[in-house]
């Protein structure tokens, strides 16, 4: 779909289950949208939620005009719902968000603002120095494991295949519509590895990639074992990515 010359910025939001913390979270995100001085719009993907999201998003879809939600068939995965909602979006400026708000809304200003200054591609950066973490005092012991091993896997990420990006994984980042035109009907990977294929896509085609300090929610901890099925699955990707590109899948 053409950009609209009038809807200055898209918010993509993937969405899988979480009715319950829905409510709350769509609030915030329209409170931010309202007070926007620009035309905005927001678009929710649902990936064939199990439990009462689908009819959350509707009905706060229905409230007012510049809310849509698309919803998939059958469970894709992440990456195909940020891919199909960047690509149906219409603004001048697209940043996708996870319905969660780790990131609280204004952090897709900071986003903007780079786009806005000229980078094709804007990402959420969590370890540079002026970036901030908000979170319990249980997880602390728990973070700095997770701290080693996502920097073990980011030095793996740019001896191979990326430069100079220093967080992959974070969940806010901004295209303009040119960049999401290039990138995202080249995605291949469905699930959380997309994050890598996209910059490598960026980068392939000579995008400019700008990283942003952000602010940061951190109330979830996955299990030891989540971490090493994700670490394999990771892995797996990369190679996926690799291969991809030798074959010339990304021209």
């Amino acid at each position: 779909m053409d950009p609209a010359p009038s809807t200055h910025l898209s918010v993509v939001v993937p969405v899988y289950n979480g009715a319950a913390r829905l409510p709350a979270a769509l609030r915030q995100l329209a409170a931010w949208v309202d007070s926007r001085p620009y035309a905005t719009e927001l678009v929710f993907v649902d990936d064939h939620s199990r439990d009462d999201a689908p009819a959350v998003l509707a009905e706060f879809a229905a409230a007012r005009p510049g809310r849509s939600v698309i919803r998939n068939e059958r469970n894709l995965g992440k990456g195909a719902s940020v891919s199909r909602g960047m690509l149906a979006a219409t603004g001048a400026f697209r940043v996708f968000t996870d319905a969660d708000l780790a990131f609280p809304p204004e952090e897709i200003g900071k986003i903007l603002a780079d786009l806005e200054a000229g980078a094709d591609v804007a990402i959420a950066c969590r370890v540079l120095p002026q970036s901030r973490y908000l979170m319990s005092p249980s997880f602390f012991h728990y973070l700095y494991t997770r701290h080693l091993m996502s920097r073990a896997f980011n030095l793996m990420v740019r001896t191979t295949l990326l430069r100079g990006i220093l967080d992959t994984q974070a969940g806010l980042k901004g295209f303009t519509a040119r960049a999401a035109g290039i990138v995202f009907p080249r995605i291949t990977i469905p699930r959380f590895g997309f994050d890598v294929e996209a910059l490598f896509i960026a980068q392939r085609h000579g995008l400019s990639v700008r990283q942003a300090a952000v602010h940061f929610r951190y109330d979830e901890e996955p299990t030891t074992v989540r971490f090493a099925r994700s670490a394999i699955t990771m892995a797996s990707d990369l190679a996926h990515i690799r291969i991809n590109d030798l074959r010339g899948r990304y021209r």
